[in-house]
């Protein structure tokens, strides 16, 4: 049958459309998303910071004398009161034991003029003077129990000793250093800020401190004392923050990095691998209506480790794609893995998406 203009039309549009209709619809790209979600974000301020104990005090003797005996090792942790140190107290002692039958031989004197006097048969003077004979003994008594006490070195506070500076039988006078004594159950760390951020300061305000011998572990305190004024020269002023330290694992005159949080503020929150760089811009593909990526402009605020705040571009709830958008081109449709909230690794949410 001879070919006509209009089959000719014909065969030619079945072989145009024929491959387009034997293709499959475009699959769904699959990705993993996480919600816009509200946290709590801040305006940090860094500074540098000094430990210090919370109490801390250099051992010394009040008196010159010979050392008898020491009740303390090296780095020793000990109690409020507990002797750490005896020097030689020989005569003190026997000067105590005097002291004390002065006492009782005095008060025997004054009770036996006392019933006399009960009785009429002594005089109110001699009474007197009984009572002052007693109050002498025992005053001379209080001083001897003094001197014994300066014979004896005892811990004013609970917390660690440094290394100790003497040993049995050294002559040590006032001012020889013993050892150094320091309560780190709390720690005080003293930095300064510019006197700019003074208004943002106030008692009982958080803050974190890190320190690299402690690698990316963080410490948590707040702060407990501002300075009354600004120092003139470096236009500074100086805080005091309060870290607890039941471990025990800062020591006085570690150097800390400290955050202050300035202009605290809930605000949205996405993780930072949703975010796209266009330049100076930034953007997020956003799983709309009948799951189709839309990409989004945003504005981004704070950041902290793995999260950025969003000024403008979202809204709570939203959900946006975090891996995967490299693959994703604005319109196609999406197949949702695995929603990413903080909690599990990449492994566990594409194991859990299968």
């Amino acid at each position: 049958m001879p070919m006509t203009p209009f089959r000719a039309l014909a065969l030619l549009l079945l072989a145009l459309t024929g491959p387009v209709l034997a293709q499959e619809a475009p699959k769904a790209i699959p990705v993993i998303v996480a919600e816009v979600r509200m946290a709590a974000f801040a305006d940090p301020v860094e500074a540098l910071g000094t430990l210090k104990a919370r109490e801390s005090v250099a051992l010394t003797a009040n008196v010159t004398e010979t050392v008898s005996a020491i009740h303390f090792e090296d780095g020793q942790r000990v109690d409020a009161g507990q002797v750490l140190v005896e020097m030689t107290s020989a005569e003190e002692h026997a000067l105590l034991v005097e002291g004390q039958a002065r006492v009782a031989e005095a008060a025997r004197q004054y009770d036996r003029v006392k019933s006399l006097v009960t009785q009429r048969a002594a005089s109110e003077s001699l009474l007197d003077e009984r009572r002052r004979d007693l109050d002498a003994a025992r005053a001379q008594l209080v001083a001897i129990e003094s001197r014994l006490a300066d014979r004896l070195i005892k811990a004013p506070f609970a917390g660690v000793l440094g290394l100790r500076n003497i040993s049995p039988g050294a002559l040590v006078r006032p001012g020889d250093l013993i050892a150094n004594l320091d309560d780190d159950s709390e720690m005080k760390l003293d930095f300064a800020l510019p006197s700019l951020y003074q208004a943002d300061l106030e008692l009982g305000m958080a803050i974190s401190a890190r320190s690299r011998a402690h690698g990316d572990r963080s410490f948590q305190g707040e702060i407990a004392a501002i300075d009354s004024r600004i120092d003139p020269v470096t236009r500074a002023i100086q805080v005091r923050a309060l870290i607890p330290n039941p471990r025990q694992d800062l020591k006085p005159g570690l150097l800390m990095q400290v955050e202050v949080p300035r202009n605290p503020r809930q605000g949205l929150a996405i993780p930072e691998a949703a975010l796209l760089h266009r330049g100076r811009d930034h953007g997020v593909l956003v799983v709309g209506a009948g799951d189709q990526a839309e990409e989004r402009q945003v504005d981004i605020g704070a950041r902290r480790p793995g999260v950025v705040e969003i000024t403008t571009g979202l809204t709570a709830g939203e959900r946006v794609i975090t891996h995967g958008n490299d693959k994703v081109r604005p319109g196609q449709r999406v197949r949702v893995l695995a929603l990413d909230d903080g909690t599990k690794s990449l492994r566990d949410m594409l194991g859990s998406g299968q």
